[in-house]
């Protein structure tokens, strides 16, 4: 009767140590928001888009590792705006999603070591101001 009480017991503690491992595999990526970056066009800022995305780690990432370098990861982002801008042509209110994502993927190896960031994810686009289309 004992034994089985602390089968029992066993086999309860051990459940929610399973679900919770389960939960930290789906939360496996790190938020970032209300990142401004620049379109510029023709040598000149003409907007601010404010990006969040969302970054996905890759297997064995510690994910409060990678939370902690949040700012360094919004630092190569603005870095990387300002050299090479993500401006869409003839569109002031959106950015190049790809040319986002392939830039931060290549510096989170830099950042929190090769593999730590599996992909990025642009999660929303808001500019700054709503009326910047190009005409002519």
């Amino acid at each position: 009767m004992i034994r089985r009480s602390l089968l029992a017991a066993v086999v309860a503690l051990g459940l929610p140590r399973t679900a919770h491992a389960g939960e930290e595999e789906a939360a496996a990526s790190v938020n970032i928001s209300g990142v401004g970056l620049p379109v510029i066009a023709e040598g000149r800022v003409r907007n601010y888009v404010f990006v969040s995305l969302r970054l996905h780690l890759g297997r064995g990432a510690n994910a409060e590792a990678v939370r902690s370098k949040e700012a360094h990861f919004r630092d190569a982002l603005v870095r990387a705006a300002h050299r090479t801008p993500f401006t869409v042509a003839q569109d002031w209110t959106r950015l190049n999603a790809q040319a986002m994502s392939a830039s931060l993927l290549a510096a989170g190896t830099a950042i929190a070591g090769r593999g730590a960031v599996a992909r990025v994810e642009i999660v929303g686009q808001s500019p700054r101001r709503r009326t910047g289309v190009r005409t002519g």
